[in-house]
């Protein structure tokens, strides 16, 4: 191999493949009276332009997800102060609007038993930096830069994920975006 393939293989497809092949507490084993439930992810600017988008995929696949909506958009200012509106007081408010605007995102609603709460375990903690210690093996500690830029995005609640999911589902499938 190359310096470049070995490097590319070292940094961006071990970590993922680490992470794919991981178990997590309740990941196989869910039961068969386990209600099915839908989450949305969103791979943030920073993870669609870090060429992170397909091993994300997989790693969602090979975890049991069902990817049933997949909407790859360029959001504008004005769908991002929406979208965020429960921070608009908040003093990172501006950059993150910014941010988010500022190249494609994918959106993606995951479905499966528990799919909030595992969705949430496997791109581990908000900060990437505090990820890196704690959760190793996470979407974030592998390819998060900072608390902004942190490659993607989850529902923290079952009332949260069908808020999402509307605010992106139903405003596509009518034309708005």
């Amino acid at each position: 191999m190359t310096h470049k393939l070995t490097a590319f293989f070292t940094k961006i497809l071990l970590p993922f493949f680490i992470l794919s092949t991981l178990s997590l507490p309740n990941r196989y084993s869910a039961d068969a009276s386990t209600e099915t439930e839908k989450t949305l992810a969103i791979i943030k600017p920073d993870g669609v332009s870090g060429n992170y988008t397909n091993s994300i995929k997989e790693t969602i696949l090979d975890h049991g997800f069902k990817i049933t909506e997949e909407l790859f958009i360029q959001l504008d200012e004005d769908h991002v102060k929406s979208f965020y509106a429960e921070h608009s007081s908040r003093s990172f408010f501006p950059s993150l609007v910014e941010y988010m605007a500022s190249g494609p995102v994918l959106i993606m609603v995951l479905e499966k038993g528990n799919a909030i709460a595992d969705w949430r375990a496997l791109i581990g903690p908000t900060d990437p930096l505090k990820a890196k210690v704690t959760h190793p093996y996470s979407v974030r500690a592998i390819c998060g830069l900072d608390l902004q830029k942190n490659c993607v995005h989850g529902s923290d609640s079952p009332q949260s994920a069908a808020q999402e999911i509307t605010f992106f589902v139903e405003r596509t499938s009518s034309g708005h975006y």
